[in-house]
């Protein structure tokens, strides 16, 4: 038994160096790009879109033989068995064209080989030609070359194989995919022609030949929007692309794959797929904007006058957005049809023309066109008008070359004098508007000069105040030139004009110096003491002019001034701590005026930095304090100085009279405030405390504190009225309400009797019709008297505020027409008569009506009674006629016809 264990034991350690000796022996495979440098020479320079150039060996040592490939170069593309094909159109240029192909093994790792198609012939052709090491890439490989020839015709292929994405391998169970597994993104085509669904790649996973795999993606263009653009069979894994897809809106996809087992769950991890959108020439160029440009009609050659630009909506530096620009139509086309030029590449419109003229073609109409493709593929166009303007070929001229003025001294901002120009050039243009200049005659900057409103006017006016007594004549000279250059190669002379400023003399004020005078006084500097002189000297030295001075503001009156010198003197004692000083500071205004017909004044600023001195003796507060008389409790009391810090603390202090039996007092420990403490038991009730506090240099005065002292014990007042006080109060009360009744009552008798002093009994009583004779008060004495009161005339309406006169005239009613005055003297009468009757019935005539009082003669009359009035015997007259009059007049009927009636009166 043992023999035979160890014989089948040495068959197998046979076996296994025969399989090890085989697998050394076996040729070690190299996943990669046979060869490493691949060259397609092609027979033309341009390469059509479809030209198939040959193919691409590729091997990552598995049984595969469809791959997926990408390329750094959009205009070549490799399909999924390897063939190289152009994707667009390509001119070989230099005669050769570089780029780099990629590719993924089994395990992810990306893999790249270069690239170089070459055109034989274009070398041929530049064989003598000077090598520039920047005509093609060097890829310094170390490789063994293979020629590929390119065939002249377009694959053709009833099913397109596609490439197929392989998921990570990995281990048992779920794993984390390798980091440099890298599955290369999908190229689809925009708008690609065939029937939909197109496939366009498929997943496979080594899984599914062990179990059953169901595939499936997710993600944006999946199960996202936009939903369904692509789909999976999640039987064979196959992706479609179920639409035309459009680069403009979507330039790529990304999503995930999923393998899932059929009953165990995930299989694989999701496998990130990108779908890149390759793109096509779906767009033509279009202009955004609308151009209008300007061009002087003296423009020079090769100038550029605007710059245009397309856009298109295809991919950005790719050759369906490769944009060249030309000029189909020039409107007019004179005086020839290539006046403007574009560059094909930048846009830009130059002048290649001469003969530009305003006058004869102000407009020109360009049709632009732009191409994509470099110009060979899809065209917009657009207008771009063109407007000829007026060159700067004329002058503006003077219309006067001398002007004269007069200015007043020291007046600023003046107009001195306009100067008006023309100039031939179209008006309202920069080449017509106007600016002037000071070109000599102001080296101090006293005037300005501006242009008018209407561009053709020099307005020349002051800077600064001019000074006679410096200049009284400046003469200046002002160019005038365009706002625009003159245009090049004109020849025009700068118009100038001459202008003669006369300076006229006015009286000017005085002027202190310095204008603001700051001089250091101590604060008690005696009355009539010299503060300082301050002068002030009249710029009219041509005048010779008195200067006088006086004070303009002294707010606290401390100051006099001496009206011929300036010297300044203390009119009343000044005080540093007075509510007029300010940080120390009190200030005056001093005016200086000249003996002128109409006098000018000059105003100084006198500024005194009073200097302290120690003329405020300390003071307490607060004056009033409360204070227990059983075991009071100190009270602290602040000392104030209006002085300086310099007349300060430490103060002293120290109590005065009967003050020092009761009281004591001592400064704290910074010796600025006073302790004061009720050294006795005393009475409650109100006590005066005298203490006597003094600086540090001993000023002193005495300050009195009332202390209320009451009845309760410690910091805790309690200070209850006292008893007298209390029963005074009652009584104080009593009293003043008694007082109060008795003025009232006053008051009422007063009024009382004032209304019957001024109650008037009535003449005549009668129970049937009153007829009452009123007093109409005095008329005065006679036009001899002097001395008569016109005021008691008035006292009718006086006392009867209630009773009003209008005196307006009415305008209710017509006033009736007078007649004029005859000629003939014997119409006089007539005249009179009819005129006298006419201003009877006008109602507008003075006097107008109007309420007058007639009733009321007011109280205290100085005119005596009617009844002492006597009519009078004579026999000339006859009353009798009043007994006619109805009862009204009864009364004086009886008086003046005799009765029974004469007692009555």
């Amino acid at each position: 038994m043992g023999t035979a264990l160890f014989a089948v034991f040495g068959a197998l350690i046979v076996v296994f160096q025969v399989s090890a000796l085989e697998i050394a022996n076996r040729p070690t495979c190299v996943p990669g790009f046979e060869p490493e440098l691949l060259i397609f020479r092609v027979s033309r320079e341009r390469l059509r879109q479809g030209m198939r150039l040959g193919k691409v060996g590729f091997s990552d040592c598995t049984e595969r033989t469809v791959f997926l490939f990408s390329t750094d170069d959009s205009h070549f593309t490799v399909k999924a068995d390897g063939t190289l094909t152009v994707n667009r159109e390509v001119v070989l240029h230099k005669g050769h064209q570089n780029f780099f192909i990629h590719s993924w093994d089994s395990q992810g790792h990306k893999i790249t080989v270069p690239v170089s198609v070459v055109h034989p012939e274009h070398h041929h052709r530049h064989h003598h030609g000077k090598h520039h090491h920047g005509d093609h890439t060097n890829f310094n490989i170390q490789h063994h070359s293979t020629e590929v020839d390119s065939i002249n015709h377009t694959e053709n292929a009833t099913e397109p194989q596609v490439p197929v994405l392989q998921f990570s391998k990995s281990g048992g169970g779920l794993r984390r995919r390798k980091r440099d597994w890298v599955i290369p993104p999908l190229n689809v085509p925009e708008n690609q022609r065939g029937t939909y669904p197109l496939k366009v790649a498929q997943i496979r996973s080594n899984e599914d030949k062990a179990r059953k795999l169901f595939y499936s993606i997710t993600g944006p263009g999946a199960d996202l929007p936009p939903v369904d653009r692509f789909r999976m069979d999640k039987q064979t894994g196959n992706l479609y692309v179920t639409q035309p897809l459009d680069r403009e809106e979507t330039a790529s996809y990304t999503f995930l794959a999923h393998a899932v087992a059929d009953g165990a769950g995930q299989a694989e991890d999701p496998m990130e797929i990108i779908v890149n959108v390759i793109d096509q020439n779906d767009n033509k160029p279009y202009f955004t904007v609308e151009y209008n440009a300007n061009v002087a009609e003296a423009t020079a050659i090769d100038t550029e006058v605007v710059k245009v630009e397309a856009k298109d909506d295809d991919e950005p530096d790719n050759l369906n957005s490769d944009i060249r620009y030309r000029i189909l139509n020039q409107d007019p086309p004179l005086p020839t049809d290539h006046m403007f030029e574009i560059n094909p590449v930048t846009g830009s419109i130059r002048v290649t023309g001469r003969g530009l003229d305003r006058e004869k073609y102000p407009q020109y109409t360009l049709t632009v066109q732009a191409a994509d493709m470099a110009g060979e593929g899809l065209t917009g166009q657009t207008k771009v008008i063109l407007t000829v303007t007026d060159s700067n070929d004329n002058a503006p001229v003077f219309t006067q070359s001398l002007y004269t003025a007069t200015v007043d001294e020291n007046k600023k901002d003046v107009e001195v004098v306009r100067m008006i120009v023309t100039d031939e050039d179209e008006p309202q243009t920069p080449a017509w508007n106007a600016k002037f200049k000071i070109v000599s005659g102001d080296p101090d900057g006293l005037f300005t000069v501006k242009t008018g409103t209407n561009k053709q006017e020099g307005i020349l006016s002051t800077a600064k105040g001019l000074d006679f007594e410096r200049a009284s004549k400046h003469t200046l000279l002002i160019s005038v030139e365009n706002e625009i250059p003159f245009a090049p190669g004109v020849s025009v002379v700068t118009s100038t004009a001459t202008v003669v400023v006369n300076v006229k003399d006015v009286n000017e004020a005085p002027i202190f110096d310095p204008k603001e005078k700051l001089v250091v006084k101590p604060e008690d500097l005696a009355v009539d003491e010299v503060v300082v002189q301050y002068t002030a000297s009249d710029p009219d030295t041509a005048r010779k002019q008195t200067v006088s001075y006086k004070i303009l503001t002294d707010p606290a009156g401390w100051l006099n001034v001496d009206k011929d010198t300036g010297l300044i003197k203390v009119r009343r004692l000044m005080d540093r701590e007075a509510t007029f000083v300010t940080n120390n500071r009190y200030t005056a205004t001093i005016g200086a005026y000249d003996n002128d017909a109409v006098p000018a004044t000059g105003t100084g600023t006198l500024i005194i930095q009073l200097e302290d001195v120690n003329d405020n003796a300390p003071v307490v507060k607060p004056h009033d304090i409360k204070v227990c008389n059983k075991d009071p409790a100190p009270q602290l009391l602040s000392v104030t100085d209006e002085d300086g810090p310099e007349f300060g603390p430490p103060y002293s202090v120290s109590l005065q009279g009967i003050s020092k039996t009761n009281w004591t007092a001592r400064m704290n420990d910074s010796r600025t405030g006073i302790i004061l403490n009720l050294a006795t038991e005393l009475p409650s009730g109100w006590y005066n405390v005298i203490l006597r506090v003094g600086d540090k240099h001993g000023l002193e005065q005495d300050s009195i504190v009332k202390a209320e002292v009451c009845d309760c014990r410690g910091a805790e007042l309690t200070c209850l009225g006292r008893a007298v006080g209390g029963s005074n109060l009652p009584l104080i009360l009593g009293i003043l309400g008694a007082i109060l009744l008795l003025a009232l009552l006053l008051l009422v008798l007063l009024f009382a009797k004032q209304r019957k002093k001024e109650k008037k009994e009535p003449l005549l009583l009668d129970d049937g019709v009153r007829d009452n004779v009123y007093y109409y008060d005095e008329e005065g004495g006679g036009e001899d008297d002097q001395d008569y009161d016109l005021s008691v005339l008035h006292r009718g309406l006086d006392n009867r505020p209630d009773v009003l006169r209008n005196e307006v005239v009415p305008n209710f009613m017509p006033a009736p027409q007078y007649r004029p005055r005859p000629a003939n003297p014997e119409e006089i009468g007539n005249f009179i008569e009819d005129n006298l009757k006419a201003a009877d019935n006008d109602p507008t005539a003075p006097p107008y009506d109007s309420l007058l009082v007639f009733d009321y003669e007011g109280g205290g009359s100085d005119a005596g009674s009617l009844s002492s009035l006597n009519s009078s015997s004579s026999g000339d007259q006859n009353y009798d006629c009043l007994n006619e009059w109805g009862p009204r007049f009864k009364k004086l009927a009886d008086m003046y016809g005799g009765g029974d009636d004469d007692d009555m009166l």
